[in-house]
Order: C-alpha cells, then structure tokens, then sequence
C-alpha cells in the first residue's frame, strides 16, 4: 500500500465556483498509482468543494444564483458577523455542502464521469487563498 499527500494553494476572486480538475489530475497521474482512492479536503469554514459539470458555465452561474438565494446576506437573525455581513451566510452555505470529497484512483486516473470537474466553492465575496490537502492511499 502506497500514500502520498499535497496541499494546494487555491487563490479565488471571489464567490463562485473555481475550478481545479487539472492540478488533482496531475497529482494522481505522478503517483503512478493503479488503483485506490484520493480523498480531497478543504481546510477552511467560508467555502467547500463539489463535484460539479465543467460543459456548460451558465451550471456555475445558477449554482452560485440559487445559493445566494438560499442563504442571502444581511439576515438580521445572525449573530456571528466577525467578518462582515458575508461571513455566517458563507458558513451556512459551507455547511449545505461538503468539505472533503472521496474520488475512486481507477487505472491510474480520477473516475470522474466525462462532464465532471472538481471546484472549490467560494462563499466569501472577496478573494481568499485557500489551501485543499490531497491523500492519496492505493498501489
């Protein structure tokens, strides 16, 4: 059994979906690794990760219209606003989704099906430096 482990610098510009297929890709391809599953975790409160369709972009524009409209800024309800009137709604929406992601390592390449691309989900309007660790385990 072989592992290995990166970490990613993920600079976003801001809310919405940031694509980075390509680097996980690459990480998994060096690995020479035949078989076995790559987990992908994001270590931060105000984003998260998804599996998502890279065709069409207008799939990115709707998620990003439909979880503004889900959880909007300025709910007067919130008590945690450390960071601004972006932050608990930015945890809210980090919590809907997910943080880590498990990907099967199937002949030595990501099973991802042909329309899919891995993001990081930007719930914070300004832009951030996100760090995603990737662990690979397999042979």
């Amino acid at each position: 059994m072989f592992q290995s482990q990166m970490t990613l610098e993920i600079r976003t510009q801001g809310a919405g979906l940031h694509e980075f297929t390509d680097a996980v890709e690459s990480f998994v391809a060096e690995l020479g690794m035949e078989i076995g599953l790559l987990t992908v975790f994001c270590a931060h409160t105000s984003c998260s990760l998804l599996i998502q369709e890279n065709a069409d972009p207008s799939v990115k524009a709707d998620l990003r219209s439909f979880f503004k409209r889900l959880v909007s800024e300025g709910m007067e309800w919130v008590t945690h606003r450390t960071e601004g009137p972006d932050d608990m709604p930015a945890h809210i929406k980090a919590a809907l989704t997910q943080t880590s992601l498990g990907l099967p390592i199937v002949g030595g390449q990501l099973a991802l099906g042909t329309w899919q691309g891995i993001y990081l989900f930007e719930h914070r309007l300004a832009p951030h430096r996100r760090r995603v660790v990737l662990h690979a385990i397999g042979e």
